[in-house]
């Protein structure tokens, strides 16, 4: 299961080597529901070497500001506290994976 992170947990979860991978996301998002079940099925497969986190937008403002979340959902990663890649919109695990496996 991925990890739910805030605004006042996001420093902490930054703070590692792993990459960071943070679904922007909100109840009321159709696509986001449908990519939920991929997030959390790569939490478990690359538990060892990722981070896979949550952010709920309508709770957290801070973070998503931050980044400039304007679509949900939005998919970022992370390495070494800079954004090195990201996706907008729903997409098949495939594409995850592929980013992920490039990025290790």
């Amino acid at each position: 299961m991925a990890l739910q992170i805030t605004d006042a947990t996001l420093d902490g979860v930054l703070q590692t080597e792993k990459l960071v991978i943070i679904d922007f996301w909100a109840e009321w998002c159709g696509p986001c529901k449908m990519i939920g079940p991929i997030i959390d099925e790569i939490s478990e497969e690359y538990r060892d070497s990722v981070i896979v986190g949550k952010v709920n937008v309508d709770d957290n403002d801070e973070t998503t500001g931050k980044y400039g979340i304007r679509n949900i959902p939005t998919v970022l990663f992370i390495k070494n506290g800079e954004v090195v890649d990201k996706q907008v919109g729903a997409a098949p695990k495939t594409l995850f994976t592929e980013k992920i496996n490039k990025l290790l």
